[in-house]
């Protein structure tokens, strides 16, 4: 038998109501996708795309309008409390009382959802986040990156089987995004369900195993990451030569050629109908002298642009 989903989402529509009582925002519009266990899931889209109202519904913060969605086997309405212990979130804004230290906002946590004081975890998930020197802190002393990771530790009070990450490295410096992808990828290994929304789809490209792209309020795309970025059809030559270019050198065949410099030629064409090899030798039949070349193959961005922007 295959593994259940981790997340299973069915035709999920949203439409928010509009003030004057007329036809509201089409946020969701038959949303469906799977989630499986055990990877790190990438969800993607431009801004106002949906994900996150999806999210939302997910967490139980915004009421669907149609369709059904199921966290770890539980419907999110008629099974609602197993639902939300199945699930850890770590929204996009720091939320959390800045009074308190970072070990009593664990401890608040794990006492919202009912955990016995003996069964808490807080001494344990700062030690994971790499808090305990900053136990009895207040927490509005924290850094923005030591914020963040106590968000995660938080969203783990209850030993969730998947975590939900909400752009967690929005205005995060290179250093603490590295810090909480070490911190993110741990948790993975240990089992846990990852699902990442970000805007950097470099990261998104390096880290996920799958990834759906939301556009609209629709799923236009859901496949394993290889495969996504395998859909683009484009690459790039790059190449230096030897004399200064009167103009730029054109063909039928490439779909776009741009200047780089004076000696410089960035020559985009269609990998399905010719190799880098005959790039070249086009060129060279245009009387060109090439010096050096670089070939750069299409990446989730050029995707990612390609769909949304279709």
């Amino acid at each position: 038998m295959s593994t259940p989903p981790a997340i299973r989402i069915d035709n999920l529509v949203k439409r928010y109501a509009a003030p004057d009582g007329g036809e509201g925002k089409l946020a969701l519009n038959g949303v469906s996708f799977d989630v499986p266990q055990g990877g790190i899931f990438g969800l993607l889209g431009p801004n106002g795309a949906g994900k996150s109202t999806l999210i939302n519904i997910l967490a139980g913060l915004v009421t669907k309008t149609a369709g059904s969605a199921e966290i770890w086997g539980f419907d999110i309405d008629e099974q609602r409390r197993n639902a939300k212990r199945a699930i850890g979130i770590v929204p996009q804004e720091i939320v959390f009382d800045p009074f308190f230290t970072p070990y009593e906002v664990l401890e608040n946590q794990a006492g919202f959802y009912g955990i016995a004081k003996h069964l808490r975890r807080s001494e344990e998930l700062l030690q994971a986040v790499r808090l305990a020197d900053k136990r009895d802190a207040y927490a509005r002393t924290l850094s923005g990156g030591m914020k963040r990771r106590l968000l995660v530790a938080k969203a783990m009070v209850h030993t969730p089987p998947i975590l939900i990450l909400d752009e967690p490295t929005a205005g995060v410096d290179v250093e603490l995004r590295r810090q909480l992808w070490e911190l993110v990828t741990a948790l993975n290994d240990d089992g846990v369900t990852v699902v990442l929304t970000t805007h950097y789809l470099e990261e998104a490209e390096q880290l996920c195993d799958r990834i759906a792209i939301i556009n609209h309020g629709e799923c236009i795309a859901n496949k394993p990451t290889r495969e996504l970025v395998d859909m683009a059809r484009e690459k790039i030559v790059a190449v230096t030569v030897d004399t200064d270019l009167a103009k730029i050198p054109q063909h039928d065949a490439f779909t776009k050629v741009e200047m780089a410099g004076d000696r410089g030629v960035e020559v985009t064409y269609n990998k399905d109908q010719l190799t880098a090899g005959q790039v070249l030798a086009i060129l060279q039949e245009q009387g060109l002298t090439v010096q050096d070349v670089t070939t750069r193959e299409a990446d989730l961005e050029d995707v990612f642009v390609q769909l949304t922007g279709a």
